[in-house]
């Protein structure tokens, strides 16, 4: 029979996020979460400890026993089975992270237990796809693109609208754009192609160079813009790489204040679980709460392409021939 220690555990396997603040490496970030479901399961009610039977000698009544003993029939418990003795039932549990950040990054950080790390590998499988806000600065330029390093450079900035911000990034989304079809392994002819791209499932394959698939600026008051951007394959120093790459296209220069995930495939800043709630209880609620949303988000799928009724045809000659155009056609051309 398993133990609550283990049934619990079970509970745990699965995927969930955190949020991850700034300046706090992501390895300190597993750690404590480790550290805390750890906590969490060793502390679960362990299970009574075993009896056995002894025979138990003692000094007897009757002096006609030899040497005066009599010996007597007692239920014991087993002291090398009691969790005092045998210490914790769990030293160890395995916590997989997902795509990382760096230290002075923050935001969506998105973990998996037990199991959750094979479903976790075919998640990052799938081509999903990330929401970043970035916060920038007209005006400086460093040798890390961020407003921390070491000053290289300064220029004017009056000279910038948004206007002319927001032509700079629908020509970096149409390249990327360009880009994001020509490492897609899918034939741009096909019907395939086009169904995926309706999905937005069209993408690389496998591990391709950073891809912008949407830019927008949400905030301009100079020398201060906010970005909104959503990419496949990115690091955070490639996005402060944009924002300085962005300053330089504006006849200026430009640095990265801030970086902040804001989504991570399915799960967003309302699923993250901040610092105080990094414990084993609400762990388990989110882990839960994530199986809820996609069994959910599966039967709203199978429901929407279930067919529906079709009226009935009058002229079944017609539909016989429409069918059998249908299968004559190749497969996977527009038709």
């Amino acid at each position: 029979m398993a133990t609550a220690a283990v049934r619990m555990f079970r509970r745990l396997e699965g995927l969930f996020c955190v949020y991850k603040p700034s300046g706090v490496h992501w390895k300190l970030v597993r750690d404590n979460i480790e550290t805390a479901l750890l906590k969490g399961l060793n502390a679960a009610p362990s299970q009574p400890c075993p009896q056995e039977v002894r025979f138990l000698t003692h000094p007897g009544s009757d002096t006609d026993a030899p040497k005066g003993l009599t010996l007597s029939v007692a239920s014991v418990p087993v002291l090398s089975k009691h969790h005092l003795v045998t210490g914790p039932e769990f030293q160890r549990i395995r916590v997989g992270v997902g795509h990382r950040l760096d230290a002075f990054s923050s935001g969506v950080l998105v973990l998996a237990v037990g199991n959750g790390n094979k479903v976790l590998n075919n998640l990052y499988r799938t081509r999903i796809t990330r929401d970043y806000t970035l916060e920038g600065e007209f005006g400086t330029a460093t040798d890390d693109f961020s407003h921390t390093g070491r000053v290289v450079e300064r220029s004017t900035y009056d000279h910038i609208t948004q206007d002319k911000l927001d032509r700079v990034l629908a020509m970096l989304q149409g390249a990327n754009q360009k880009a994001l079809l020509m490492y897609s392994s899918a034939d741009m002819h096909t019907q395939e192609a086009y169904e995926m791209a309706v999905q937005g499932l069209l993408g690389p394959e496998g591990k391709s160079l950073p891809i912008l698939t949407g830019l927008r600026c949400i905030h301009f008051q100079p020398p201060n813009f906010t970005l909104e951007v959503q990419c496949l394959n990115e690091t955070q120093k490639y996005l402060r790489k944009v924002v300085h790459e962005i300053g330089l296209e504006l006849r200026s220069t430009a640095v990265c204040k801030r970086v902040r995930r804001t989504r991570d495939g399915p799960f967003t800043l309302q699923d993250a679980l901040t610092h105080h709630h990094w414990t084993a209880a609400d762990v388990m609620h989110a882990i839960r709460q994530y199986h809820f949303s996609k069994k959910n988000k599966k039967h709203s799928q199978s429901h929407v392409r279930k067919p529906g009724l079709q009226p009935r045809e009058e002229n079944t000659t017609v539909s016989q021939q429409n069918e059998t155009d249908e299968e004559a056609a190749p497969a996977g051309r527009i038709q």
